[in-house]
């Protein structure tokens, strides 16, 4: 593996196991933090802890991407051409220009145009999925099928993006509620849902999080690449306040908070494997 940007982090196993991180980082590169209408503005969307909550991963042979750069910067869980991922909601774009909240995230007149933009995209993005890809070919070089496992996390109640309390797990395979997926076998979806629903936790398929770009672009069932995406309601491993501000947020890793759902997430991440190490894997999305 040639070397690596010092923001881009890869950990190499040897099982059928990728877990993409694309959205853990917080560095506001020079020349752009003072931009922001404050850095920790800037970082609060973050999935705060996400890779430590996960970080047992290695020891199951699982392979980690990992970028240390702000979603704020630039979203690499994003369609790189701008298009929505979920047309008709709110949500936030590749370069984004205001938080879930709606809030403005630059000061004005300090946006990035479009011609910045692709620049953000050279230098962050494709470098990105470029080493996921490397990794997903070096696996799947090795075994019948792989698993790549889009790990996420989400405060529990933002308005402007969706209504109420989202669930605790939220499973994405690229799919209509209810409906087959693509991303990934549905035998997949169905192991990954099982640990979710005897977990006594609230849990749901394809719900407002069907999937970003790394699970929609890179999960090829019929080539053997199954892609899913979870993603968490922060409440299950990390005290999350009522009202977010800058004292309180976020709140500090605490291992033994998160212990009972990252006992879960282990369940999960070996119905993953086991799914890949299954020679009854289906190579095809659908039933």
């Amino acid at each position: 593996m040639t070397s690596l940007p010092d923001w881009l982090s890869v950990q190499r196993g040897r099982a059928p196991l990728i877990i993409s991180f694309p959205h853990t980082g917080t560095v506001l590169p020079d020349g752009l933090a003072e931009r922001f209408v404050s850095p920790w503005l800037a970082r609060r969307d973050a999935d705060w802890w996400v890779d430590q909550l996960y970080d047992f991963a290695t020891a199951l042979g699982a392979s980690t991407v990992r970028t240390a750069i702000s979603r704020s910067v630039i979203d690499v869980n994003r369609d790189p051409s701008g298009v929505s991922l979920y047309p008709g909601q709110n949500t936030t774009g590749l370069c984004p220009l205001t938080t879930f909240d709606a809030q403005p995230l630059y000061r004005r007149g300090a946006e990035p145009d479009a011609e910045e933009i692709q620049a953000r995209r050279t230098r962050w993005f494709a470098p990105y999925h470029a080493a996921l890809e490397t990794e997903i070919a070096r696996l799947r070089a090795q075994h019948p099928a792989i698993v790549v496992y889009d790990a996420h996390s989400i405060r529990s109640r933002i308005p402007h993006l969706f209504e109420g309390e989202l669930p605790q797990f939220n499973i994405g395979s690229a799919g209509a509620t209810g409906a087959v997926d693509t991303s990934c076998a549905p035998v997949l979806t169905d192991a990954v849902e099982r640990v979710c629903a005897g977990s006594g936790y609230s849990h749901v398929r394809n719900g407002r999080f069907k999937g970003g770009w790394s699970t929609r672009h890179h999960g090829a069932p019929a080539d053997g690449v199954h892609a899913i995406q979870m993603e968490l309601a922060c409440r299950g491993y990390m005290h999350e306040p009522d009202t977010v501000n800058q004292s309180n947020w976020p709140s500090p890793w605490q291992p033994d908070y998160a212990a009972p759902l990252r006992a879960l997430l282990q369940q999960v991440l070996q119905a993953c494997l086991d799914f890949a190490n299954s020679s009854a894997a289906p190579a095809r999305a659908g039933h």
